[in-house]
């Protein structure tokens, strides 16, 4: 599974791009199993706010699979303790 998160906003307005290859991760399962959580939760029903981070989280079984990408947006303040681990493996 190939996961990128985009990080935009904050109070500078910077962006940061991160991408984790999971089969390449000792703990790939644990990675994934964060991934399908996040997109069971539906955490993205939140609206930005002033000053606040924003995630773009694009997610593909394979480098190759275009067509099986699902994409999934959440705002700072939605974010729980299992997507904030799983956000800032990926960032860093």
């Amino acid at each position: 599974m190939i996961v990128s998160v985009t990080r935009s906003g904050g109070f500078a307005g910077l962006t940061k791009h991160g991408e984790l290859d999971t089969s390449d991760q000792p703990d790939a399962d644990r990675l994934e199993a964060a991934v399908q959580e996040l997109v069971a939760k539906d955490l993205g029903t939140g609206r930005p706010q002033p000053d606040r981070y924003v995630y773009r989280l694009e997610v593909r079984d394979s480098p190759d699979d275009a067509a099986g990408v699902t994409q999934h947006t959440v705002a700072e303040q939605d974010v729980d303790a299992t997507t904030a681990w799983l956000l800032d493996r990926i960032l860093s």
